[in-house]
């Protein structure tokens, strides 16, 4: 499935899937999640058609981060990789697409979305939404800059969705050639209800294809989603935390063929394997072990619903702690049988859980807690 665009001479198309004739798949930009380290975990479980790197932060002083080059130069199984992009000096935007157009990057990816308050104050991420004219400065002098492709990932709205239909008319005006979409706006974070008919809208106004983005938690709400509103194909980001597998089940359900299904044992793989992957001498236990506390909370529910699991785990404070926890409800006494139950739990079987974040200065607004 090809998509071509034209601006002056440039003839370009959105690279194939994975299995052809499918709509493609993408693993959604989390910033301080999906490094070289996730893509490699994922990738063993069933590739995305895309990747999208963590965000390069762009000011006067910023230069490309070497660990999100690396996601990039060394990516685990040759899938295309974009480079994502979170600023707003043009001065900057220009030096930083320049040099990235040394890296083998699929394209340029605008972040437009990003509902961090730390971000968004600085008129930054989906902070731009607010100022549909800096939008149209800034989407102006990417288009020029980058010959290949270039996309975008955005919310509906900043408070609400007054500026969406401007916002559309400028990702046509300048040719963006993706746009992703997450269908809630920059203050409903992820707890609101997601507006799939928004993305019906933006499909029918746009020739570019659209990615489907928020609450996209199992194959089977990818499916239904994506054919509702007519999208492109789906891009996901905490459920493929919480499930892996996603992307090869999403292949399976549109091949009419079995959709595997995790158990127990699979998740305690899963969790080695993050442990292993993001390991660092440097870092000490104690900061491994609250790092994987986050990734679990996103497994915890779907490992035992009445949360014993999450309680004792997030008391732990060593790596050995830790995984003994994990193997006493995921494989002793017969469970690595078991299935996991994958799919968010319902807001009536939720056990009360914080968010939690991985740094002030990140957008892991998209790292908090499962809920949505």
């Amino acid at each position: 499935m090809q998509e071509t665009s034209h601006l002056a001479n440039r003839v370009v198309s959105l690279p194939e899937t994975i299995a052809p004739g499918q709509w493609p798949t993408a693993l959604a930009p989390m910033q301080d999640v999906t490094s070289l380290a996730y893509m490699r975990v994922v990738a063993r479980r069933g590739s995305p058609d895309y990747y999208f790197t963590e965000y390069f932060r762009v000011h006067g002083t910023s230069r490309l981060d070497p660990k999100i080059l690396r996601s990039i130069e060394e990516t685990p199984d040759g899938r295309p990789v974009f480079a994502q992009l979170i600023g707003e000096n043009l001065t900057d935007l220009r030096r930083t697409v320049r040099e990235l157009r040394e890296y083998p990057i699929a394209g340029i990816d605008l972040n437009m979305g990003c509902p961090a308050p730390r971000v968004y104050k600085k008129n930054v991420g989906g902070g731009l939404l607010r100022n549909p004219k800096v939008v149209d400065r800034i989407l102006g002098t990417l288009r020029e800059g980058i010959p290949t492709l270039f996309t975008v990932k955005m919310r509906i709205g900043f408070e609400d969705d007054r500026h969406f239909d401007t916002l559309l008319e400028l990702v046509s005006k300048h040719e963006v050639d993706l746009l992703s979409l997450h269908v809630r706006t920059v203050q409903g974070g992820y707890r609101s209800e997601p507006s799939y008919p928004h993305a019906r809208h933006a499909v029918q106004r746009l020739s570019c294809p659209v990615l489907l983005n928020g609450n996209i938690t199992s194959a089977a709400v990818a499916r239904k989603e994506v054919t509702g509103s007519g999208a492109h194909g789906a891009m996901i980001g905490r459920a493929a935390i919480r499930n892996p597998w996603i992307f090869r089940q999403i292949r399976q359900i549109q091949a009419n063929e079995k959709v595997f299904c995790p158990k127990l044992e699979d998740v305690y793989l899963y969790v080695n394997e993050l442990y292993e992957e993001f390991s660092d001498s440097r870092v000490p236990e104690a900061k491994q072990v609250a790092r994987m506390k986050k990734f679990l909370n996103f497994v915890g529910l779907g490992v035992d619903s009445r949360g014993d699991f999450l309680h004792q785990m997030r008391r732990s404070r060593t790596r050995d702690e830790l995984f003994s926890i994990c193997s006493e409800f995921m494989c002793e006494g017969g469970r690595g049988a078991t299935p996991f139950h994958h799919q968010s739990p319902s807001s009536a079987s939720r056990v009360s859980e914080p968010s939690f974040s991985l740094g002030n200065n990140s957008c892991s607004a998209e790292f908090e807690s499962p809920s949505s």
